[in-house]
Protein backbone atom coordinates (compact mmCIF):
# COMPACT_ATOMS: atom_id res chain seq x y z
CA UNK A 1 0.00 0.00 0.00
CA UNK A 2 1.95 2.98 -1.25
CA UNK A 3 1.44 5.99 0.99
CA UNK A 4 1.69 8.45 -1.90
CA UNK A 5 -1.41 6.88 -3.45
CA UNK A 6 -3.49 7.83 -0.43
CA UNK A 7 -4.54 11.32 0.59
CA UNK A 8 -5.05 11.91 4.32
CA UNK A 9 -7.68 14.54 5.10
CA UNK A 10 -6.94 16.12 8.48
CA UNK A 11 -9.97 17.85 9.99
CA UNK A 12 -9.43 20.50 12.67
CA UNK A 13 -12.63 21.80 14.29
CA UNK A 14 -12.15 25.08 16.13
CA UNK A 15 -14.29 27.43 18.20
CA UNK A 16 -12.55 30.50 19.58
CA UNK A 17 -9.30 28.57 19.60
CA UNK A 18 -7.07 31.13 17.94
CA UNK A 19 -4.64 31.06 20.85
CA UNK A 20 -3.60 27.48 20.11
CA UNK A 21 -4.68 26.86 16.51
CA UNK A 22 -1.36 27.79 14.90
CA UNK A 23 0.54 25.23 16.97
CA UNK A 24 -1.99 22.52 16.11
CA UNK A 25 -1.68 23.23 12.39
CA UNK A 26 2.12 23.27 12.61
CA UNK A 27 2.06 19.85 14.27
CA UNK A 28 0.13 18.49 11.28
CA UNK A 29 2.43 20.19 8.78
CA UNK A 30 5.35 18.48 10.53
CA UNK A 31 4.12 15.11 9.24
CA UNK A 32 6.44 14.35 6.31
CA UNK A 33 6.14 11.94 3.41
CA UNK A 34 2.35 12.02 3.23
CA UNK A 35 0.00 13.83 0.88
CA UNK A 36 -2.20 15.82 3.23
CA UNK A 37 -5.09 18.22 3.07
CA UNK A 38 -5.77 20.19 6.23
CA UNK A 39 -9.36 21.34 6.66
CA UNK A 40 -9.98 23.91 9.39
CA UNK A 41 -13.68 24.13 10.23
CA UNK A 42 -14.34 27.36 12.12
CA UNK A 43 -17.43 26.67 14.22
CA UNK A 44 -18.61 30.25 14.60
CA UNK A 45 -15.54 31.75 16.28
CA UNK A 46 -15.56 35.39 17.37
CA UNK A 47 -11.84 35.65 18.18
CA UNK A 48 -8.87 35.76 15.78
CA UNK A 49 -9.31 32.16 14.63
CA UNK A 50 -10.07 33.13 11.02
CA UNK A 51 -7.00 35.33 10.57
CA UNK A 52 -4.68 32.76 12.15
CA UNK A 53 -6.02 30.00 9.92
CA UNK A 54 -5.85 32.14 6.80
CA UNK A 55 -2.24 33.10 7.57
CA UNK A 56 -1.32 29.56 6.52
CA UNK A 57 -2.52 30.35 3.00
CA UNK A 58 -2.73 27.42 0.59
CA UNK A 59 -1.45 25.02 3.26
CA UNK A 60 -4.99 24.66 4.59
CA UNK A 61 -8.61 24.82 3.50
CA UNK A 62 -10.68 27.12 5.71
CA UNK A 63 -14.44 26.80 6.17
CA UNK A 64 -16.66 28.93 8.41
CA UNK A 65 -20.03 27.81 9.75
CA UNK A 66 -22.53 28.88 12.40
CA UNK A 67 -21.71 27.36 15.78
CA UNK A 68 -23.00 23.81 16.04
CA UNK A 69 -20.50 22.03 18.28
CA UNK A 70 -17.46 19.87 17.68
CA UNK A 71 -19.44 16.98 16.23
CA UNK A 72 -21.11 19.19 13.63
CA UNK A 73 -17.77 20.79 12.74
CA UNK A 74 -16.07 17.42 12.30
CA UNK A 75 -19.01 16.24 10.17
CA UNK A 76 -18.63 19.26 7.89
CA UNK A 77 -14.95 18.46 7.55
CA UNK A 78 -15.82 14.92 6.48
CA UNK A 79 -18.21 16.31 3.85
CA UNK A 80 -15.41 18.53 2.50
CA UNK A 81 -12.71 15.85 2.68
CA UNK A 82 -11.24 14.55 -0.57
CA UNK A 83 -8.92 11.99 1.00
CA UNK A 84 -9.48 8.26 1.34
CA UNK A 85 -8.14 8.41 4.91
CA UNK A 86 -9.43 10.68 7.67
CA UNK A 87 -7.74 12.07 10.76
CA UNK A 88 -8.94 14.58 13.33
CA UNK A 89 -7.18 17.02 15.64
CA UNK A 90 -8.73 19.43 18.12
CA UNK A 91 -7.38 22.96 17.72
CA UNK A 92 -5.77 22.98 21.17
CA UNK A 93 -3.95 19.63 20.89
CA UNK A 94 -0.75 18.57 19.15
CA UNK A 95 0.36 15.60 17.09
CA UNK A 96 3.74 14.00 17.62
CA UNK A 97 6.01 14.50 14.61
CA UNK A 98 5.87 10.80 13.61
CA UNK A 99 2.16 10.26 14.28
CA UNK A 100 1.12 9.40 10.73
CA UNK A 101 4.35 7.56 9.97
CA UNK A 102 3.81 5.12 12.84
CA UNK A 103 0.15 4.57 12.05
CA UNK A 104 0.82 4.12 8.36
CA UNK A 105 3.29 1.35 9.20
CA UNK A 106 0.44 -0.49 10.94
CA UNK A 107 -1.76 -0.21 7.83
CA UNK A 108 1.07 -1.47 5.63
CA UNK A 109 1.62 -4.44 7.95
CA UNK A 110 -2.08 -5.41 7.86
CA UNK A 111 -4.06 -4.48 4.77
CA UNK A 112 -7.31 -5.47 6.50
CA UNK A 113 -6.78 -2.86 9.20
CA UNK A 114 -9.43 -0.14 9.17
CA UNK A 115 -8.60 2.08 12.14
CA UNK A 116 -5.45 2.91 14.10
CA UNK A 117 -5.26 4.64 17.46
CA UNK A 118 -2.24 5.51 19.59
CA UNK A 119 -1.40 6.68 23.08
CA UNK A 120 -1.92 10.15 24.58
CA UNK A 121 0.14 12.24 26.92
CA UNK A 122 -1.54 15.18 28.62
CA UNK A 123 0.28 18.43 29.33
CA UNK A 124 -0.46 21.71 31.06
CA UNK A 125 -0.64 24.68 28.73
CA UNK A 126 2.33 26.96 29.52
CA UNK A 127 0.21 29.98 30.45
CA UNK A 128 -1.37 28.26 33.45
CA UNK A 129 -0.29 29.36 36.89
CA UNK A 130 0.65 26.88 39.61
CA UNK A 131 -2.71 27.44 41.30
CA UNK A 132 -4.57 26.78 38.04
CA UNK A 133 -2.59 23.61 37.45
CA UNK A 134 -3.48 22.40 40.92
CA UNK A 135 -7.18 22.97 40.24
CA UNK A 136 -6.96 21.16 36.90
CA UNK A 137 -5.00 18.19 38.23
CA UNK A 138 -4.39 15.62 35.47
CA UNK A 139 -2.95 12.12 35.23
CA UNK A 140 0.72 12.32 34.29
CA UNK A 141 1.01 8.80 32.90
CA UNK A 142 0.82 7.97 29.22
CA UNK A 143 -2.52 6.36 28.43
CA UNK A 144 -4.31 4.59 25.54
CA UNK A 145 -5.94 7.19 23.34
CA UNK A 146 -9.44 6.15 22.34
CA UNK A 147 -9.84 9.71 21.13
CA UNK A 148 -10.70 11.38 17.84
CA UNK A 149 -7.32 13.11 17.83
CA UNK A 150 -5.31 9.90 17.78
CA UNK A 151 -7.35 8.24 15.06
CA UNK A 152 -6.35 7.41 11.49
CA UNK A 153 -9.22 5.70 9.68
CA UNK A 154 -10.21 4.71 6.18
CA UNK A 155 -12.88 7.11 4.99
CA UNK A 156 -15.10 4.30 3.76
CA UNK A 157 -14.96 2.76 7.23
CA UNK A 158 -15.83 6.05 8.93
CA UNK A 159 -18.84 6.50 6.67
CA UNK A 160 -19.95 2.93 7.37
CA UNK A 161 -20.08 3.77 11.07
CA UNK A 162 -21.74 7.12 10.34
CA UNK A 163 -21.24 10.76 11.25
CA UNK A 164 -20.88 12.17 14.76
CA UNK A 165 -24.16 13.06 16.45
CA UNK A 166 -24.26 16.87 16.35
CA UNK A 167 -26.77 17.11 19.21
CA UNK A 168 -24.13 15.81 21.64
CA UNK A 169 -21.96 18.76 22.67
CA UNK A 170 -19.87 16.38 24.78
CA UNK A 171 -19.62 12.62 24.43
CA UNK A 172 -20.00 12.64 20.64
CA UNK A 173 -16.84 10.57 20.16
CA UNK A 174 -17.86 8.06 22.85
CA UNK A 175 -21.11 7.54 20.95
CA UNK A 176 -19.29 7.21 17.60
CA UNK A 177 -16.73 4.75 18.96
CA UNK A 178 -19.45 2.62 20.55
CA UNK A 179 -21.09 2.33 17.13
CA UNK A 180 -17.77 1.44 15.52
CA UNK A 181 -17.15 -1.27 18.11
CA UNK A 182 -20.57 -2.77 17.45
CA UNK A 183 -19.63 -3.13 13.77
CA UNK A 184 -16.45 -5.03 14.70
CA UNK A 185 -14.22 -2.53 12.94
CA UNK A 186 -10.71 -3.95 12.74
CA UNK A 187 -8.56 -1.60 14.78
CA UNK A 188 -5.25 -1.39 16.58
CA UNK A 189 -4.01 0.57 19.58
CA UNK A 190 -0.37 1.47 19.02
CA UNK A 191 1.83 1.75 22.08
CA UNK A 192 3.43 4.91 20.67
CA UNK A 193 2.44 8.35 21.92
CA UNK A 194 0.87 10.02 18.88
CA UNK A 195 -0.86 13.01 20.46
CA UNK A 196 -0.35 15.49 23.28
CA UNK A 197 -3.58 16.72 24.86
CA UNK A 198 -3.41 20.28 26.11
CA UNK A 199 -5.03 21.06 29.46
CA UNK A 200 -6.12 24.68 29.84
CA UNK A 201 -8.89 26.75 31.38
CA UNK A 202 -11.19 26.55 28.38
CA UNK A 203 -11.14 22.84 27.52
CA UNK A 204 -14.52 21.85 26.15
CA UNK A 205 -15.08 19.40 29.01
CA UNK A 206 -14.62 22.28 31.44
CA UNK A 207 -16.73 24.78 29.52
CA UNK A 208 -19.60 22.31 29.10
CA UNK A 209 -19.74 20.73 32.55
CA UNK A 210 -23.50 21.30 32.48
CA UNK A 211 -23.80 19.13 29.37
CA UNK A 212 -21.93 16.10 30.64
CA UNK A 213 -25.20 14.21 30.43
CA UNK A 214 -24.05 13.73 26.84
CA UNK A 215 -21.63 11.08 28.10
CA UNK A 216 -24.47 9.29 29.86
CA UNK A 217 -26.65 9.54 26.75
CA UNK A 218 -23.92 8.04 24.57
CA UNK A 219 -23.34 5.12 26.91
CA UNK A 220 -27.07 4.50 27.37
CA UNK A 221 -27.64 4.50 23.61
CA UNK A 222 -24.88 1.89 23.21
CA UNK A 223 -26.43 -0.31 25.90
CA UNK A 224 -29.88 0.01 24.34
CA UNK A 225 -28.55 -1.08 20.95
CA UNK A 226 -26.82 -4.04 22.54
CA UNK A 227 -29.99 -5.13 24.36
CA UNK A 228 -32.05 -4.85 21.16
CA UNK A 229 -29.78 -7.41 19.50
CA UNK A 230 -29.98 -9.93 22.34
Amino acid sequence: MEQNNHLVSVIIPVYNGGRYLGEAIESVLSQTGFPLEIIVVDDGSTDDTASIAQNFGASIRYHYQINGGAGAARNQGVVLARGNFLAFLDADDLWMVDKLKRQWAAFEADHDLELAFGHIQQFYSPELTREEKDRLSIPVEIMPGNHAGTMLIKKETFLRVGLFKPDLRVGEFIDWYARATELNIKSIMLTDVVMKRRIHKTNMGILHRDQRSGYVHALKAALDRRRSRE
